[in-house]
């Protein structure tokens, strides 16, 4: 099966792997404000720190043609990658180009950090990692 990525994961899927894989890595490629202002996957009850490299530089909203190189500064040859971002849309985009790259098995994490917006247009209450409970800060 030829793939862009390894696959989605939920968001209590990619939390269950960085919790059973010791070198399992996750990837924030959000952008800086969202991380200061809207939060971050908090690992440390884990034993890990989030690697936080954005996908699109801001505020030019450009892609960030440093993404590799960062990124790859911090992933391990096998080890496996989740990848989030507020929706799923870009951390979708960051696996599969990690994927090119050699890097994994990479994968997106659905409905990521703030999840789809509600019948109010409002995010955080639907779903992903913040609505499925598991733990994060505000830096």
């Amino acid at each position: 099966m030829n793939q862009a990525y390894a696959g989605d994961l939920s968001p209590k899927q990619a939390w269950e792997l960085l919790c059973s894989d010791a070198q399992a890595v996750l990837v924030d490629v959000r952008t800086p404000a969202e991380w200061a202002y809207v939060g971050i996957p908090d690992l440390s009850g884990i034993g890990k720190k989030p690697v936080l490299v954005p996908w699109i530089d801001f505020p030019a909203m450009q892609p960030n043609e440093r993404f590799l190189d960062e990124a790859g500064k911090a992933l391990e040859p096998g080890a496996p990658v989740v990848l989030l971002c507020r929706s799923g849309v870009r951390s979708r985009a960051a696996a599969a180009a990690l994927t090119a790259a050699g890097f994994g098995p990479c994968y997106n994490i659905a409905y990521g950090f703030e999840g789809d917006p509600d019948g109010q247009r409002h995010r955080g209450t639907v779903s992903g990692w913040k609505v499925d409970g598991l733990p994060w800060v505000q830096t």
